[in-house]
């Protein structure tokens, strides 16, 4: 692990070598309440093909405040605010091709990256992310229940007998391991409690949720969506109908890739599925010029 100064928190990073046979970087963005770790099975399956680069987003993970003085400054957490994070971080490492990989909350920040700075972002996969639809009452009910979740969150949850059981049954099509059950409570317990709430409560105001679709619409870079066929958090008819907001979709309506026996943990439960995806998706793009915004899948 390394760590990088971003705005007055030390940001943990994990940037494999560089490869000889493509240019572009996988970046890849987690999801609220969790944390780099999980995006390792792809790295294993992709590293020899691509660079990549995981990190953990400010107020997650190992990206942790000394002190509460950045946390509660101007900035606070929307979108768009972990958007400069990451470009300041993209900065700081010189790299200036990027793809973004972002899973749920991940994935709204990798789309407000690619159009605040389209010069540094050849595409974005988002995974099990979706949206744009915005239901008054249930959006109220998720947001109370989530500042709640955050509150009460006992740090002696760690200790608790098989509480790692439930996490590794939690949001997905299958068990996972109970080693990835642990990581989830670990990571659970230690996002700092400002940065949990904000980004919960930032991310999804009625007007955060309207201008997502708008965000993607004005995107220029190709744009895929990976549901979960068994996503209860994220249902593949609100990823279809983000998705198609995009150009891809418009043109040829194939920038949706849909896994089966998947819940919302898609780079944990199928990680060979969608590092083939990844790999198809993006290899595809390499032959072009990184100033040609033209896609091979989209004839108009």
């Amino acid at each position: 692990m390394a760590s990088i100064d971003i705005r007055g928190v030390e940001h943990a990073y994990d940037l494999s070598e560089p490869t000889p046979n493509t240019r572009s970087v996988l970046v890849f963005l987690h999801g609220w309440l969790l944390s780099r770790q999980y995006w390792q099975p792809l790295v294993d399956r992709l590293a020899g093909e691509f660079q990549c680069l995981r990190y953990d987003l400010r107020g997650f993970g190992e990206s942790q405040p000394n002190g509460d003085l950045v946390l509660h400054s101007h900035y606070r957490y929307t979108p768009a605010a972990y958007a400069k994070d990451l470009e300041i971080l993209l900065d700081r490492l010189e790299l200036s091709e990027v793809w973004l990989v972002g899973h749920s909350l991940g994935g709204t920040v990798a789309l407000w990256t690619a159009y605040q700075f389209p010069e540094r972002v050849r595409g974005v996969v988002c995974v099990n992310a979706g949206g744009g639809i915005y239901l008054k009452e249930e959006f109220e009910r998720f947001r109370r229940a989530g500042e709640q979740i955050v509150r009460l969150r006992p740090q002696w949850l760690t200790q608790f007998p098989l509480i790692d059981w439930l996490f590794a049954r939690a949001a997905v099509a299958k068990p996972l391991d109970r080693s990835w059950g642990r990581q989830r409570v670990l990571d659970f317990v230690s996002a700092h409690p400002d940065a949990a709430r904000g980004a919960l409560l930032d991310s999804t105001t009625e007007d955060e949720v309207h201008r997502l679709p708008q965000i993607v619409s004005q995107i220029h870079q190709p744009v895929y969506f990976v549901a979960g066929a068994k996503d209860t958090i994220m249902e593949p008819q609100y990823v279809r109908h983000l998705a198609s907001f995009h150009r891809l979709f418009e043109c040829c309506g194939n920038n949706v890739i849909e896994l089966e026996e998947c819940g919302h943990l898609s780079m944990v439960e199928r990680p060979d599925v969608l590092a083939e995806n990844l790999c198809s998706i993006v290899l595809q793009y390499e032959k072009f010029d990184s100033t040609d915004r033209n896609d091979p899948n989209c004839k108009s």
